[in-house]
């Protein structure tokens, strides 16, 4: 049953929690990297309808998003060594944050190749084909017009997926990866005070998450700043001052029959 809660436990456990931190961090911009880059390259073929090469990312896509990440985790640093035995390639003394950053590369690119593609497909074509006319080639009008708008569009879906990243870290400490979650385990079984330490650990993810969350929203306004949004003017009904009512009352009296 562990301990009788003492809430003095809580700030003492943040220290201990934060010198993990770096690890966790690691994680995720190590694996947000290597998803971005591997999310453009599975984009690509659905984006320009590559027939081969599309059914291969549309497969990769159905993978990594249709299974767990826990199981993902399992099946890349148990399963990856086999077979990579079978082209004499020996794996075993690979450090496990290796396969976990691998894992969570792939998994995440699976989300950014959708967000990439959605993203692309949202600008107007008529702007693309402005572009032509005036004369930039292809890659012109791509980091031109169509990147900068797609970026906008893309920054709060990326949020969503910075920090579903941040939170899935926290299933690293399955394979023995010394991240906040795992030193959460560890502090909670030495002490016995283990609502204490999901209290200081929630807190932790929670000043994280709020930060991405405030830091990407002001990213996202800069990059939409070009955008007018135009709200439509409110119309209020008002009475002239020089008009009473007793006057509006005489004057729809004196038309409706003549003044004898």
């Amino acid at each position: 049953m562990g301990e009788p809660f003492d809430i003095s436990y809580v700030f003492s456990f943040l220290p201990k929690l934060l010198g993990t931190l770096n690890t966790t961090l690691l994680i995720v911009a190590c694996s947000l990297l290597a998803g971005i880059i591997v999310g453009f390259l599975v984009a690509l073929p659905r984006l320009y309808k590559v027939p081969v090469l599309k059914t291969c990312s549309e497969i990769y896509i159905s993978f990594f998003r249709g299974t767990p990440i826990l199981i993902q985790l399992f099946l890349f640093y148990y399963g990856l060594p086999e077979i990579l035995k079978l082209v004499h390639v020996d794996m075993t003394r690979t450090p496990v944050l290796v396969f976990v950053i691998l894992t969570y590369g792939l998994h995440t690119g699976a989300y950014m190749s959708e967000m990439i593609r959605a993203s692309v497909m949202a600008v107007d074509k008529g702007q693309v084909e402005a572009a032509y006319a005036t004369g930039m080639t292809g890659f012109q009008a791509f980091t031109r017009i169509v990147l900068p708008q797609a970026l906008g569009i893309a920054i709060p879906v990326f949020s969503n997926l910075v920090i579903a990243l941040l939170k899935d870290t926290s299933l690293a400490f399955t394979l023995g990866v010394m991240e906040m979650t795992g030193k959460a385990q560890t502090l909670g079984s030495l002490t016995q005070h283990f609502i204490e330490t999901y209290i200081a650990l929630a807190l932790i993810y929670l000043v994280i998450s709020y930060t991405i969350e405030k830091l990407l929203l002001v990213a996202e306004h800069r990059l939409l700043r070009h955008e007018k949004r135009s709200t439509p003017e409110k119309k209020s009904f008002r009475v002239h001052k020089n008009w009473s009512y007793r006057r509006i009352i005489a004057e729809m009296g004196s038309g409706k029959g003549g003044a004898g």
